[in-house]
C-alpha cells in the first residue's frame, strides 16, 4: 500500500488556542478532514486504519528505517536525498546549521516529505526539532518564549498551553511536526548542569501540570510532542551529553519526587516519551545495571508494565557520551530495542545500527514480531497526528504564521506573568520614572534598552540605583563583584537573574532581587516593566533556593 504523494497544499494555518484571534479559513484544494482538529493527548484510543496496512506491505528494512531519526544533512531536500533514499528513516532531526530563514525551512520540509514519498511504502516523515524555548532552540526565526522555569513560575497552566499552541503553529508552518519538548524533569539539584530553567520547578505536582498541559496543546495544534526525559534528569549534577550521571535515590524517594510528571505522561496518554542517558541502580536492580535507555527493568519494566504506557518511546540523541561508554553503536542499537524503545534518535553511524538490528533478527536475538511492535507505534502516531495524510507546506503561507505579532505578544504576556520579586528591601521597587541607574552584568545591553523604555534614566555616573544582570552568578566571580562594588559604593542594587534563581545564594543582603528564569528579549523587558512599574509582578518561585533559605512559593508583590 504505497500511501499516493499529496498533491493539495496544507492549510496555512494552525488554530492558536487562548489567542484571541483564530484562522478559520480552508485553502484552496483541502478537503473537511484537512480542517478537521488533531486528537489532543488525552482523547479516547486512537484505533489506526492505515497504520497495520502500511506494516503488512514493508519488508525488514523498511521496517527498520521507521526505526530511525536521523540528522538532517545541509539546508535544502537534495542534500538529504541520498539519506533518505538509502535507509527510509521515521524522521528527520533539525538542527541551527539546517536552518536559515522561513521560505527556506518550510520548502526543505516540503522537499524531504516528496522525497519521502517516492521511497517504498511512501510513509511519511516525522520532521523533528528541538524547540522546547528559552534555552533550547533551533530555529532562527519565529517567537522566543520565556524558558520552562518562567512559566512554572506563573503557575497557569493556561500561560502554559499558550506557549506550547503558539509553538506548535509556527513549527506546523514551517513543516515541522515534532517538537521533542517538553522537560518534565524535576529539577531538584540546584547544581544540574542540562536541565535548570529547562525544568518547570522543583515541585513534581506543578510540573506534572505543566508538562502535561504542554504537551496536549502542542498535539491539539498539529505538533506530536516528546515529554522528557524518563525517568528523570532533574536530580544530577553530571551533563549526559558529556558523562553518564549516576542518580542513586532509593526507589520510594524517585517515585515521590521525580515518578509523578511521567506518571501523568502516561495517563494522559502522550504521544512520546523520550528515555534519559542515566544510570539508576537502584531502579534497574541488575547486577550490572544500564543507563536507562538501554534497561529493559526501565523501559519495559516501569514504564511499559508498571505504568502501562504503549505509546512511541525515543532515546535521547543516541551520540551523546552518557550512552556510548560502554557499548559499541551498533550493540547500542540492538540493546535499545531489547528494552522496549522503539525510536533510535541520532544514532552516530545509521548503517551500522541497520547492519546490527539486521543481523539481530537474522540470528534470533531479536525477532521481526518485536521489530513490528515498535514500527506500529510509530506509524500508528503518524496516523494519529494526520502525518500519514498531509499534504507538504506552503513556503509561501509560513511567514503570515511565523511573523504574526500576536504571538510576541503571547511571549510577553508569559514573561510578565513569571517575574518574581524575591526580594525588596525598603520598598526599593518600583523606582519613580526618571530614576538614574546603572547597568551592569549579563545582558546590560538589552537591559539597558529596555530600562530606558520602562522611563528610567540609564546612566554611566551618578546613580541612585545600580541594576546587575546575572546568570550563574554562584559560580562567577565576576558577576558577585559587580554586586560587591556598586553596595561598597553606597548604591541600592538590584539584581536580575536570568538563569536560575539560586544566584540569590550569592547576594544574601542584596537590596533588590527579581528572577526572570530567562534571557530572552521578552524576559528582560518583563524585568524592566516590573522595575520601572509598569507591570506588577506576580511570579512566584517554583524551586526552592536551599543556599539562601528561601522556600517555593515565593513572590513579594508590589
Amino acid at each position: 500500500m504505497k500511501l499516493p504523494v499529496p498533491h493539495a497544499l496544507a492549510p496555512a494555518c494552525v488554530g492558536l488556542a487562548l489567542i484571541a484571534t483564530a484562522c478559520s479559513t480552508e485553502e484552496v484544494g483541502s478537503s473537511p478532514e484537512d480542517n478537521e482538529p488533531q486528537p489532543s493527548a488525552g482523547a479516547e484510543p486512537f484505533e489506526p486504519v492505515l497504520a497495520p496496512q502500511l506494516l503488512a506491505e514493508m519488508g525488514l528494512d523498511e521496517k527498520i528505517g521507521q526505526l530511525l531519526v536521523l540528522t538532517a544533512q545541509g539546508t535544502s531536500a537534495a542534500d538529504n536525498a541520498l539519506m533518505i533514499e538509502t535507509y527510509r528513516p521515521g524522521g528527520i532531526i533539525y538542527f541551527d546549521a539546517n536552518l536559515t530563514d522561513t521560505e527556506q525551512i518550510a520548502t526543505m520540509s516540503a522537499g524531504v516529505q516528496e522525497i519521502a514519498a517516492e521511497q517504498g511504502q511512501g510513509v511519511p516523515l516525522f520532521v523533528g526539532i528541538d524547540q522546547e524555548q528559552g534555552l533550547v532552540v533551533r530555529l532562527p526565526v519565529g517567537t522566543r518564549f520565556p524558558d520552562a522555569m518562567a512559566v512554572g513560575a506563573t503557575r497557569d497552566p493556561e500561560l502554559a498551553a499558550l506557549r506550547a499552541s503558539t509553538t506548535a503553529a509556527e513549527l506546523a508552518a514551517l513543516g515541522v511536526n515534532l517538537n521533542y519538548a517538553p522537560d518534565a524533569d524535576v529539577n531538584t539539584d540546584p547544581n544540574n548542569p542540562v536541565i535548570g530553567i529547562r525544568s518547570f520547578g522543583s515541585d513534581p505536582d506543578l510540573v506534572s501540570e505543566m508538562a502535561v498541559t504542554e504537551a496536549t496543546a502542542y498535539s491539539e495544534n498539529g505538533v506530536a510532542s516528546a515529554v522528557k526525559h524518563f525517568p528523570g534528569h532533574g536530580d544530577t549534577d553530571v551533563d549526559s551529553h558529556s558523562g553518564l550521571p549516576v542518580i542513586d535515590l532509593p526507589r520510594d524517594q524517585w517515585e515521590a519526587e521525580h515518578l509523578p510528571p511521567f506518571r501523568a505522561a502516561v495517563e494522559a496518554d502522550v504521544d512520546m516519551i523520550m528515555t534519559a542517558h542515566v544510570l539508576m541502580p537502584q531502579l534497574d536492580g541488575g547486577d550490572d545495571p544500564e543507563p536507562a535507555t538501554l534497561s529493559p527493568a526501565l523501559i519495559d519494566g516501569i514504564l511499559r508494565d508498571e505504568l502501562g504506557y504503549d505509546g512511541v518511546v525515543t532515546t535521547d540523541a543516541l551520540n551523546m557520551e552518557g550512552v556510548r561508554q560502554r557499548h559499541d553503536d551498533g550493540e547500542i542499537a540492538v540493546r535499545v530495542l531489547e528494552a522496549g524503545v522503539d525510536q533510535l534518535l541520532m544514532p552516530p553511524d545509521p548503517a551500522t545500527a541497520v547492519a546490527a538490528i539486521r543481523t539481530a533478527v537474522e540470528e534470533g536475538r531479536l525477532t521481526e514480531e518485536r521489530i513490528d511492535e515498535s514500527v506500529l507505534r510509530v506509524l500508528t502516531l503518524k496516523e494519529k497526528r494526520g502525518v500519514l495524510e498531509a499534504a507538504p507546506v506552503d513556503p509561501s503561507a509560513a511567514g503570515a504564521v511565523v511573523d504574526d505579532p500576536a504571538h510576541v505578544e503571547a511571549a510577553q504576556r508569559v514573561a510578565d506573568a513569571s517575574a518574581t520579586l524575591v526580594r525588596n528591601e525598603g520598598d526599593l521597587l518600583p523606582l519613580a520614572e526618571g530614576t538614574a541607574v546603572s547597568v551592569q552584568g549579563v545582558g546590560s545591553d538589552a537591559l539597558s534598552t529596555a530600562l530606558t523604555g520602562a522611563g528610567l534614566d540609564v546612566v554611566t555616573g551618578g546613580a541612585d540605583v545600580a541594576v546587575v544582570g546575572t546568570n550563574g552568578a554562584r559560580g562567577s566571580e565576576e558577576q558577585r563583584g559587580l554586586v560587591e562594588s556598586a553596595r561598597a559604593q553606597g548604591l541600592p542594587v538590584v539584581v536580575v537573574s536570568q538563569g536560575g534563581p539560586y544566584d540569590l545564594e550569592a547576594f544574601p543582603e542584596v537590596e533588590g532581587f527579581l528572577a526572570v528564569y530567562s534571557a530572552v528579549d521578552v524576559s528582560v523587558n518583563a524585568a524592566a516593566r516590573v522595575i520601572g512599574g509598569q507591570v506588577k509582578p506576580t511570579g512566584t518561585l517554583p524551586v526552592d533556593i536551599p543556599g539562601a533559605g528561601v522556600e517555593a512559593g515565593t513572590g513579594l508583590t508590589l
